[in-house]
């Protein structure tokens, strides 16, 4: 120990240098080392302090604090933050799970080259073909002497006698002749004229040689038929009287027949000549005649708003008859041997003036979804032709594309009603998109009655909703006689909407079409109207506020009014309250309406919702304070 203090004592100028060393260093070490631990200490109170939402994968709008389960679906609630993408992930990413995305049946489908080809159903009728009709006509006055055609639909042959006439005219110009042909090296004009006057009333020269030769002017002329066929008009019976001109028979050739298909504006640049087309009759049930487009029409009907479609078809049964009526399918590609990007109808939100696709993100554990805007072209049967936006071989959602969007406006993602900015998704790695103005407001659904019968109907009626401006989609059923409108309420009202649709010749539940426009449409448009006149004259309006707080309320409050028998149409406002009913005044009334919707937990502002059925509501839905 004495050695020790010795060394110390002997070399105490080097122990109080390394002394000194050691406090400077570790002074300049220890600030760092407490920082440090200040900020991992902050850092870690920061991610304690954070709050978890939690929320279903397949109904986004449910949110709480706690884990649990979903009151709607009862599927185990997950952290909010793990229905976007990772760190590295585009923030506009919509993760879903494997179990929600199978309850929501999420389908995908790969893009690909085709070629597009439209089937186009025309109705229209047989027809006579018009150059197989032969019209004929007296050349010269007198009076029907026999008749060989007894009735209307006669066959006859080409060069058969339908009826003699005598003529007192043609009588003196044969003698005229005769005279005339004994002086014909005298006075040769005078037998040219009398030749010639002969001609003029169709006599052939074998004919007029025969008078010449015989010397005795013929007193009764045959009318003969010029072609084979059958007479579809007689204009005379034994001993009339005809003028020059007057007209006697019509004979048509029916071996040949022309079908006439009524063609809609939208579908004309999809139809050319030479295009094929089949088609069924209703006389002749089971069977299919198929032949080629003919004939387009180079102009449209004013009032019907239709082209004629032509083509012909061989009769030489003569089972087929004039005006038979037709349903035929046409089968028409864009231009023979051009591809082009085609995808499901089902993959498509359409507002009107965008429309809207989610594609698959590759990579991901889980299903992953981008939003994206497409520019489209023609329709293409169940398909719509891309023309910007997509490459073959992306993969885009074809079935549950509403619940993927749903999900993505719920989160603030960009959707279908959702706002995209320019240097969102909207922009993408196959170059920038030419996008149109997103639709803004009060977006409003609703359906309700129109009358009609074929495709004909559902076009001009859906484009007749259309032309207005504020709808955003229109699309009618043709068995169910029911229209769902999408539309802009800060822009259009729904009176407005069916007073569009009654303009164009359809009845609707609150206005009936002008008499003249309704009988000016085709004939296979022409519906029934006595029920939906009458029941438009009892339609009432009302509009009073139910209480509620979000979608799901919206759909409650609606299905318990249109449960009520008379009931046509429920809308339900979310930011105003205010629910606007049609209903039939002779089978319902407000008071039913009111009850119905307070019995499932909604107070009107006439009746109060039962307290147990309000309190089973879900959390979100609770609006009483």
């Amino acid at each position: 120990m004495k050695t020790i203090f010795q060394n110390i004592k002997n070399n105490y100028k080097l122990v109080l240098g390394v002394l000194i060393v050691g406090l400077v260093i570790g002074w300049m070490i220890s600030p760092s080392g407490n920082t440090n631990n200040v900020v991992d200490e902050h850092a870690g109170h920061n991610h304690e302090e954070e709050a978890t939402v939690w929320t279903c994968s397949m109904h986004p709008q449910i949110k709480q604090d706690n884990p649990g389960l979903c009151p709607i679906c009862a599927m185990d609630l997950i952290p909010r933050s793990s229905m976007k993408g990772g760190e590295h992930a585009d923030p506009n990413e919509i993760v879903m799970s494997e179990s929600a995305a199978k309850l929501a049946d999420i389908q995908t489908t790969k893009v690909v080259l085709d070629e597009p080809v439209k089937s186009i159903y025309m109705q229209g009728k047989l027809n006579i073909d018009e150059r197989r009709i032969a019209e004929l006509t007296a050349r010269f006055g007198g009076r029907i002497e026999e008749l060989f055609v007894n009735f209307t639909g006669q066959e006859v042959r080409k060069g058969q006698k339908l009826a003699t006439i005598y003529s007192p005219n043609l009588v003196s110009a044969q003698r005229e002749l005769i005279e005339a042909s004994e002086f014909k090296e005298n006075n040769p004009s005078l037998y040219k004229a009398a030749r010639a006057k002969l001609k003029a009333w169709d006599l052939t020269e074998s004919q007029i040689d025969n008078i010449e030769q015989s010397g005795d002017p013929k007193v009764n002329f045959e009318v003969l038929s010029p072609i084979i066929g059958t007479v579809i008009m007689r204009h005379v019976a034994l001993g009339d009287y005809v003028k020059e001109g007057t007209a006697l028979f019509k004979v048509a050739d029916l071996t040949k027949l022309w079908a006439l298909f009524d063609a809609y504006e939208t579908d004309l640049p999809w139809i050319k000549v030479g295009d094929k087309i089949s088609f069924t009759l209703q006389a002749l049930p089971g069977e299919e005649f198929k032949t080629k487009v003919t004939y387009v029409d180079p102009f449209i009907d004013s009032k019907t708003r239709v082209a004629k479609v032509r083509a012909e078809i061989n009769n030489k049964d003569l089972r087929l008859k004039p005006e038979m009526f037709t349903n035929g399918v046409l089968q028409s590609k864009i231009a023979e041997g051009q591809t082009a990007i085609i995808i499901p109808k089902s993959a498509v939100l359409w507002t009107g003036k965008r429309a809207v696709v989610y594609t698959k993100v590759q990579e991901r554990e889980s299903p992953t979804f981008l939003y994206r805007e497409i520019v489209l072209g023609p329709e293409a049967g169940a398909f719509y032709v891309v023309k910007e936006g997509l490459e073959p071989g992306e993969e885009i959602a074809t079935n549950g594309v509403f619940k993927i969007d749903a999900a993505a406006q719920l989160m603030g993602l960009p959707s279908m009603m959702n706002q995209v900015a320019d240097n969102e998704s909207s922009r993408h790695h196959h170059g920038e998109m030419n996008m149109n103005d997103q639709a803004e407001g009060n977006m409003e659904h609703a359906m309700f009655n129109v009358s009609g019968n074929c495709g004909m109907c559902k076009e001009t009626i859906e484009t007749a909703a259309m032309s207005l401006d504020g709808v955003l989609k229109a699309d009618w059923d043709q068995e169910t006689h029911m229209i769902h409108i999408n539309y802009n309420a800060d822009k259009v009202k729904l009176a407005d909407i069916h007073k569009a649709i009654a303009k164009s010749g359809y009845d609707t539940e609150l206005e009936k079409a002008p008499d003249d426009v309704y009988q000016s449409l085709p004939e296979c448009c022409h519906y029934t109207r006595t029920a939906a006149t009458v029941e438009a004259e009892k339609v009432q309006d009302s509009m009073f506020k139910v209480y509620g707080n979000c979608g799901m309320c919206k759909d409650r409050i609606e299905e318990a009014a249109l449960s009520v028998s008379g009931v046509k149409s429920a809308e339900w406002n979310e930011d105003s309250k205010m629910i606007h009913v049609s209903y039939l005044s002779d089978q319902s009334s407000l008071d039913k309406i009111h009850k119905a919707i307070a019995k499932v937990g909604h107070d009107t502002d006439k009746e109060k919702a039962p307290d147990e059925v309000y309190n089973n509501l879900p959390a979100c839905c609770l609006y009483r304070e």
